[in-house]
C-alpha cells in the first residue's frame, strides 16, 4: 500500500469552536491505481489532499506514505519525504517564465543533488512520456494550457515518487484537453506504479479512473468503481 489515511480527523479554528474538515477518514490507495476524489465545494477534498501530502498534520489518525508513518517525522523529515516520495500537481502549473520545458524539470532534480547529465536524460525521457519531446526548448508562453499542465505532471514525476497527488488539473482546460490530461495520468499511473489521487470536479472524466471516492461533509461517504 503506497498511501494510507487511517482514521484521520482534521479540524480548524472557527470562531469560538472548531470546524471539522475531515471526520474519521480512512482511505487506502494502492500502487498503480488512479483514484478520483469528488465531492461538492467545501466537502473536504482539498483538506484530504493536504493531509496526504503531509502539508497539514491531522488532529488524529495516521498518514502512511510508502511504508513510512509520517506521524513519527519532524518538519524536516516530512519535507524530505515529500521531496523523495510524493509528487504534487497543483491546479495551476506555476511554471517559471524564464525556463524552458526541460529546465522546469531539471530544477526539481537539482534540488536533490543529482548529477546534471542524468537529470537532463531523465527530464527528456519524461517529456517524451507526456508527449512533449519536441517542445523541450520552449518556454511557458510558447505552450498551450494543456502542454503546460503536461509539464506540470512531468515535473512532479522527476524524483520518481511513490505517491502522486493531483489537484483539479483540468479546471482551466476545455473538455478535450482535460480528457487528454486524465488519460495521460491513467497511463503514467499504470506504467510507473504510482499511487495516484486525482481531485476533480469534472465527473465526465471518471470513466478513465480506476476508482472513485466521494467526499461529503468531511467523510468518505462512498467508494465505488468509476
Amino acid at each position: 500500500m503506497s498511501l494510507l489515511l487511517d482514521d484521520v480527523t482534521l479540524t480548524y479554528p472557527d470562531g469560538d469552536g472548531r470546524l471539522t474538515a475531515l471526520d474519521a477518514v480512512t482511505l487506502e490507495v494502492p500502487a498503480g491505481v488512479l483514484t478520483a476524489v469528488v465531492g461538492p465545494s467545501g466537502s473536504g477534498k482539498s483538506s484530504l489532499l493536504a493531509v496526504a501530502a503531509t502539508l497539514v498534520t491531522p488532529d488524529r489518525g495516521r498518514v502512511v506514505v510508502a511504508g513510512t508513518d509520517t506521524g513519527s517525522l519532524d518538519q524536516a523529515g516530512r519535507a524530505a519525504l515529500r521531496r523523495e516520495k510524493i509528487g504534487i500537481v497543483f491546479q495551476q502549473p506555476n511554471l517559471l517564465a524564464s525556463l524552458t520545458a526541460v529546465e522546469q524539470l531539471q530544477v526539481m532534480a537539482h534540488l536533490s543533488g543529482a548529477q546534471p547529465k542524468a537529470v537532463r536524460e531523465r527530464a527528456m525521457a519524461l517529456l517524451d512520456a507526456v508527449g512533449l519531446a519536441g517542445q523541450a526548448g520552449r518556454r511557458p508562453h510558447q505552450l498551450s494550457g494543456g502542454q503546460r499542465q503536461r509539464i506540470n505532471i512531468a515535473r512532479a514525476l522527476m524524483n520518481e515518487p511513490a505517491v502522486l497527488l493531483v489537484d483539479e488539473p483540468t479546471s482551466a482546460l476545455d473538455h478535450e484537453r482535460g480528457a487528454a490530461v486524465v488519460e495521460l495520468l491513467a497511463t503514467l499511473t499504470e506504467e510507473r506504479g504510482t499511487a495516484t489521487v486525482l481531485v476533480t470536479h469534472d465527473r465526465t472524466h471518471l470513466a478513465r479512473t480506476d476508482r472513485t471516492v466521494v467526499v461529503q461533509d468531511g467523510r468518505v461517504s462512498e467508494q465505488a468503481l468509476a
